[in-house]
């Protein structure tokens, strides 16, 4: 008897809503029109697939695995991960500039990176892939980045059909959902209907005059009503908004409400649902709107939250409340190592302005993997009390007390309080 596969959240809500969320076993191929719009729903996967717990394998044919690494920030700090590295000896042509990485970087990595020496040849490809599945538990999530990538290494349509029609059968029979991200105008008709008839999922994304929606053009076992219509959108970060959604959803959304508020606490669902006494998976539920909590768990999700229960309902606070009392809310920074960072959003979790502020304490001696937050945005810091030293772009930087930080573009590598004293920093997102 046919059995409905489990449905799981992909990441990004308003698209759980719109596509009833993933089914195990999908193939999902993203058209993506810019090269650059899939990005944001590969990295929510990537990080809603961390936060289950599950593994992950990211295949790259365009980008070097340092590359790669500095775009995941955060979520490459994941031992389920494993990036499968069909650049450096594919387009890279095994060239010392990106070879040198393995020799220099790679060992320090938590993820697990695999160099394929011949990736030029399909078949191998193909076998390092279902070698590595068999080393893995549970329901294994692929990113393939990209069609467009194999078809330059490989040379001709007929190749990357041959891998994709072999591929994708086998994927949904050992449970796996894979995102395969292939440049919209760079392939025919023809091979464009092949991948269609094959994938479960099929979704296009456009930019024309700086405006990004989203269009459904197949989902197996879903709402026929939902294909061919496109559905405007705008990004924060790594936040997707839905233009069908403005207005109401903020009000209505429960889920997606939840969601901003644990997300924006630092909090993982694993850890709300120990705190609310519930399991992982009626978490994940919750923020994808297949379910809805129960009045006490409603209520103890808001207490953990810091929150009034009205916020999962109303618009966010807006600017026109001009003074905030309290000592903040303390947020987690379950990337970076236990102890070495406290910090409190001195805003309201539920206020949404232009900016975010934070106060900040890292402990002395102790060093920092990473950036704070994982943030598109600009970001500014005044350090109060202490010395920081921070790596941005392969440079090191002293900031002393008393002086400022501006971030544009480039989040620092690592932070340092070398000194013996804890040093207090003053903390600003811009939106």
């Amino acid at each position: 008897m046919y059995s409905q596969k489990a449905s799981v959240s992909s990441g990004v809500s308003q698209f759980d809503n719109l596509l009833g969320g993933l089914l195990i076993g999908d193939n999902v191929i993203w058209y993506d029109d810019a090269g650059s719009l899939a990005s944001l729903f590969c990295l929510n996967f990537i990080r809603e697939s961390k936060e289950q717990r599950k593994a992950i394998i990211y295949v790259s044919f365009d980008r070097s695995p340092k590359t790669v690494i500095e775009e995941l920030g955060p979520l490459a700090e994941n031992q389920q991960l494993t990036l499968l590295d069909c650049f450096t000896y594919g387009k890279g042509d095994g060239s010392e500039v990106f070879s040198r990485f393995y020799e220099k970087v790679s060992s320090q990595q938590p993820c697990k990176i695999i160099k394929m020496e011949e990736p030029s040849k399909p078949a191998q490809v193909m076998d390092a892939i279902y070698n590595l599945h068999q080393t893995l538990e549970g329901d294994v999530r692929l990113v393939f980045e990209s069609l467009t990538g194999m078809q330059e290494l490989w040379g001709g349509e007929e190749k990357i059909l041959k891998f994709y029609s072999r591929s994708c059968p086998r994927l949904y029979e050992l449970d796996t959902i894979a995102y395969w991200v292939i440049e919209k105008g760079a392939h025919s008709n023809r091979l464009r209907a092949s991948i269609n008839h094959i994938a479960q999922v099929a979704v296009e994304l456009n930019l024309n005059r700086g405006k990004s929606s989203l269009t459904v053009l197949k989902a197996d076992k879903r709402n026929p009503e939902i294909l061919d219509k496109p559905q405007g959108y705008w990004t924060s970060g790594l936040d997707a908004n839905f233009e069908s959604a403005a207005g109401t959803a903020r009000r209505s959304d429960l889920g997606l409400r939840m969601k901003d508020l644990r997300k924006k606490k630092g909090m993982s669902q694993k850890e709300l649902a120990g705190y609310v006494g519930v399991t992982p998976s009626t978490i994940s539920q919750i923020e994808s709107s297949t379910i809805y909590p129960s009045i006490p768990a409603l209520f103890k999700i808001g207490e953990v939250l810091g929150v009034e229960i009205s916020a999962f309902f109303q618009n966010p606070v807006g600017v026109e409340r001009p003074v905030f009392s309290g000592e903040g809310v303390a947020v987690n920074f379950p990337d970076l190592p236990k102890g070495s960072i406290q910090g409190w959003q001195l805003s309201p979790l539920d206020f949404e302005g232009k900016a975010e502020p934070f106060l900040l304490e890292i402990e002395p001696n102790k060093k920092l993997p990473g950036h704070f937050f994982t943030h598109k945005g600009e970001e500014m810091g005044y350090l109060l009390e202490g010395e920081l030293k921070t790596v941005i772009n392969n440079n090191a930087y002293t900031v002393k007390a008393g002086e400022t930080i501006y971030l544009k573009v480039d989040n620092p590598a690592e932070w340092t309080n070398t000194g013996s004293d804890t040093a207090r920093l003053l903390w600003v997102k811009i939106k």
